[in-house]
């Protein structure tokens, strides 16, 4: 077999697998690499969700164990429902501490980028990337990813999370018997959440095979879901009674129905990084809605999140009109004007896709 070159097309057996460009090598191509011990950093998206810090600390406890100087940064801060999880308190947090977080890049010889598409995605850390593109390496599982900015990498949308990503990243090394109890918590993390706790399409076969090995390991998948969803605050409780019988409305004609939140609202609620994760899934818990949207005005900006069931696709939808863009169920989206103007944006857009909702 002729070796292949980053000028090559990359033949691969999926046809959801973004890997066909002029630079990004298969993910394969860098356990050569990892065979003497290297430094390491590991990135992921900008207020990091379980499915990214799950990833990320999973994949800093494989490599630690593997002899290699790891070091995980965030470009943001975190929620606190991921703090107990192990080795998050070596964490950096870009924007507060940024000095030694570029210097840790500087000095890396690979920059693991988990859970996000595009260097746009980590925020204020993206022009600290950019000067660092010979040495960055993707694991993801959004649609369209920038290929062109990474040596070594994987896509693939059909996968439930990065953390299955970074197990099968794991178990296919010539050192998977490092496998431990540290990885598996951090990657179940992941599985768990971004799977909606295993209802989600996306659940597939190998997630199950995934859990089912991290449960011979010895993981307690208990105490995990117990950290993620049962250690919300009183202001967060209040916060979800508010919204549900105050910023909550139902488009019937368009099987559709949103929050809208305010800035007010998040000063009232004292509503902190991670407050709001999961709030959209509860407007597709009525029967018949199809589409469901979440916005939200905040840190100067309005963030969008949106959520389908069956055919529509919301990551088109996002990518078309809010700047975003994620999966085919499940997007995001920003926008930089008003709450109002871009709330009604949004009502405006939705006669376009009527007969595709109902």
């Amino acid at each position: 077999m002729v070796a292949k070159t980053r000028s090559q097309f990359i033949a691969l057996p999926k046809p959801n697998l973004y890997l066909i460009c002029s630079l990004m090598q298969d993910i394969s191509g860098v356990y050569a690499a990892l065979q003497e011990p290297k430094k390491i950093v590991i990135t992921t998206h900008q207020k990091p969700d379980g499915d990214a810090m799950g990833s990320s600390l999973g994949l800093y406890h494989f490599l630690t164990a593997g002899g290699h100087s790891v070091q995980v940064i965030s470009p943001t801060n975190w929620a606190d429902f991921l703090q107990w999880m192990p080795g998050v308190d070596h964490v950096l947090d870009f924007e507060k501490q940024t000095a030694q977080s570029e210097q840790c890049l500087a000095d890396a010889n690979f920059i693991f980028c988990l859970d996000f598409n595009t260097l746009s995605r980590t925020k204020t850390m993206t022009a600290a990337l950019e000067k660092h593109i010979g040495k960055l390496v993707l694991i993801d599982h959004h649609q369209q990813p920038q290929t062109a900015a990474f040596i070594f990498g994987v896509s693939n949308t059909a996968k439930s999370s990065t953390c299955e990503m970074v197990y099968d990243f794991i178990v296919a090394s010539p050192q998977a018997h490092l496998l431990n109890t540290h990885i598996a918590t951090c990657l179940y993390t992941g599985m768990m959440t971004d799977t909606g706790s295993f209802r989600f399409p996306a659940t597939t076969a190998s997630v199950h095979r995934a859990v089912a090995h991290f449960m011979e390991i010895g993981i307690n998948h208990t105490s995990i879901h117990s950290q993620i969803f049962d250690s919300g605050s009183e202001h967060r409780l209040r916060f979800l009674g508010h919204v549900l019988t105050n910023r909550m409305e139902v488009y019937y004609e368009y099987n559709t129905a949103t929050f809208c939140i305010t800035a007010a609202d998040i000063h009232k609620f004292h509503i902190k990084t991670g407050d709001t994760e999961g709030l959209v899934n509860f407007l597709l818990s009525m029967a018949g809605i199809r589409f469901a949207a979440i916005v939200i005005d905040r840190e100067g900006e309005r963030k969008w999140s949106f959520r389908s069931k069956g055919d529509f696709d919301v990551n088109t939808f996002a990518r078309t009109y809010f700047e975003g863009g994620g999966h085919f169920n499940a997007a995001g989206g920003r926008s930089d004007e008003s709450l109002a103007a871009t709330y009604q944006k949004f009502l405006a857009i939705l006669p376009t896709f009527k007969n595709q909702l109902q």
